[in-house]
């Protein structure tokens, strides 16, 4: 697929484009007279890393600039927070110790990133993301984007879908529809050409994993079960090998057995290489300097990893498994499997789906970029494009009230095609009551405390009358976001009461406006003035972090004397006060450097950090 091309249709109030907005990286898409299409930066880099550093001052960096600064700034370097939105501290705990910036709980118990004395919630974090996104499409369609379709893994449930939604509104932008990604997917795979029959597509991120059975005819696009799991991805791949790293210097230099941020980072990130070296080699080497002429060695051949990711790697197969139960298909009757997500290029991942499903999987459409593509064509449907396609999606988990007993009603059962709505009546359970209180979860298990409480409210004004003699109708309606709305009417006096579940674990409503009305107030700042401190920061940060990490690393004299005069360069425009204009030239030209020196920095930086740094 080119780059280029002639938007299709689009709202009045501007264009619209697809988004993946992944654990690890995200990217966007727009549909062309040829098709879908990846919108890329000035760079032609397709990929926006999903990191961000606030920086020591005030502002933020965001994408492949924030990754940069990942072992200069790990305590103020924001990733994976698609791994924390719409979840509760409580639930995180474990995920929180391994992290090295700082995840407290919030008000009513939410994950929040805590810098300089100030929550942030990931809704703001991912708007962060989301917005810088939005630029580079402006930049590259030359044109202003208003609305976005936006995917989200499968399995996520209605916290997480409306913390989504809510972290479009603050970037600014119009959340047409919530889709799935194995979905999306599907329809990048299957858009062109004759696809007609039952897809399985599996999806394995950086941070999420699903699967879904699709049924495509004619060009409708039929989702007959999804399953799944929003905590496993290539993180967790990564978080392994970390674990073997560890082992391999604990008792050398890792006495008290709580490493500082900045090993923390430069660990994962060593992690991170070893896993993709180990996919197209059957060993890999990882050599850490110490003290002197010391050194540590961790070698590690493919056997043995996957040995460390087997039981990942199975439970996935068990929700493959799962899936098609649900949907009522077996192996045999799958015409195509669909790979999705740069954690299914590990060889054992399409090793094993191979054997389980009997089928050789499909890996035509780049795995990190079908989602995007999947996402515009879905956008140009709902901007009044392409109308030949329909797509219907399910719900992924099962929807109810609590009733008598802590015990759980479902009304919509999980895998319901949406949009979906159900009525049931129910009644009182004492005499005389006048309210009855509605309290909304979602989840498989029969009893309250296994499920999730997404919501409450009440139905004032009910006559007094003995148990079980009124008739009060909950209706629970899910609309194409998979968002879900409940109502109650108590059916002789027509009383109603409703809300549009906001969950418990997600934004108020008054905390979405006040953060769009700050987000206004500082669009009015002068934005030169705002450009200049943050490229100021950026390039003072920079500096700090390329001379220490000279000091840990042992690169060639050239290359060493290279960086150094880059250093200096923006050091001097530093010195002499010198606006965005001035700096620009400099931390572009040290930005190239750094990131052509940055792998080799990563195994000396790991090394003299676990021992003190400066030592």
């Amino acid at each position: 697929m080119t780059d280029t091309g002639k938007q299709s249709p689009s709202p009045e109030d501007g264009a619209v484009i697809g988004i993946d907005l992944g654990t690890t990286n995200s990217s966007a898409a727009v549909m062309t007279e040829n098709g879908p299409v990846v919108l890329r930066d000035q760079n032609g880099a397709a990929l926006l890393p999903s990191v961000v550093t606030f920086v020591e001052g005030g502002g933020q960096l965001v994408g492949r600039e924030a990754r940069a600064m990942i072992l200069d700034c790990p305590e103020r370097t924001v990733f994976s927070i698609k791994r924390l939105i719409g979840r509760a501290g409580e639930e995180l705990e474990e995920e929180i110790q391994r992290l090295p910036y700082p995840v407290v709980q919030g008000e009513r118990g939410l994950a929040r990133v805590r810098l300089d004395g100030r929550d942030h919630s990931p809704e703001e974090i991912s708007a962060l993301i989301l917005r810088q996104i939005r630029d580079t499409a402006e930049q590259a369609m030359s044109a202003n984007v208003t609305g976005a379709v936006i995917t989200v893994p499968a399995y996520f449930d209605d916290a997480q879908r409306q913390a989504t939604k809510d972290a479009a509104e603050l970037a600014g932008l119009k959340c047409l529809r919530i889709v799935n990604e194995p979905t999306a997917a599907s329809l990048a795979y299957g858009i062109s050409g004759d696809r007609d029959g039952t897809v399985l597509v599996y999806d394995l991120g950086g941070g999420t994993f699903d699967v879904s059975v699709l049924q495509i005819q004619d060009g409708v696009f039929r989702v007959l079960a999804t399953a799944g799991n929003t905590h496993l991805g290539g993180d967790d791949f990564d978080r392994l090998l970390s674990d073997r790293i560890f082992e391999t210097l604990h008792g050398r230099a890792l006495q008290d057995g709580s490493p500082d941020p900045y090993v923390k980072q430069a660990i994962r990130r060593s992690a991170e290489g070893l896993k993709i070296r180990l996919s197209d080699e059957e060993s890999a080497r990882l050599e850490i300097d110490l003290v002197g002429s010391e050194s540590a060695t961790l070698e590690i051949t493919r056997d043995e990893f996957e040995q460390l990711i087997a039981p990942l790697v199975m439970e996935t197969m068990a929700c493959c498994r799962r899936a098609i139960e649900d949907a009522g298909v077996s192996f045999d009757g799958l015409d195509e499997v669909v790979l999705v997500g740069g954690s299914t290029r590990v060889p054992m991942v399409r090793r094993e789906l191979e054997k389980l499903t009997g089928r050789q999987p499909h890996t035509e459409v780049d795995p990190d970029l079908a989602v995007a593509l999947g996402a515009a064509i879905q956008a140009d449907i709902l901007a009044g494009g392409n109308r030949s396609v329909l797509l219907l999606d399910v719900i992924p988990l099962s929807l109810g009230l609590e009733t008598m007993g802590g015990v759980v009603s479902k009304l919509v059962l999980r895998n319901s095609t949406i949009p979906a709505s159900h009525t049931e009546e129910f009644s009182t359970q004492v005499d005389n009551q006048t309210a009855v209180e509605i309290n909304i979860y979602q989840g498989e298990r029969e009893k309250i405390e296994h499920c999730r409480k997404l919501g409450a409210f009440k139905l004032t004004g009910v006559p007094p009358a003995p148990a079980g003699f009124p008739r009060i109708e909950v209706t629970f309606l899910v609309d194409a976001d998979g968002v879900l709305h409940v109502r109650a009417r108590e059916t002789r006096t027509q009383i109603e009461a409703g809300i549009q579940v906001v969950p418990s674990f997600g934004l108020s409503r008054d905390e979405v406006r006040q953060m769009m009305l700050d987000s206004l107030e500082n669009a009015g700042e002068d934005m030169q003035a705002r450009e200049s401190v943050e490229l100021r920061n950026k390039a003072g940060a920079m500096a700090r972090g390329t001379r220490k990490a000279l000091e840990l690393a042992d690169l060639p004299p050239d290359q060493t004397y290279s960086v150094k005069k880059a250093v200096r360069a923006v050091e001097k425009a530093l010195d002499e006060g010198g606006d965005a204009e001035a700096l620009r030239e400099p931390v572009e030209e040290l930005s190239r450097l750094t990131a052509q020196i940055a792998d080799d920095v990563v195994s000396s930086a790991v090394s003299k950090a676990l021992l003190g740094g400066d030592s």
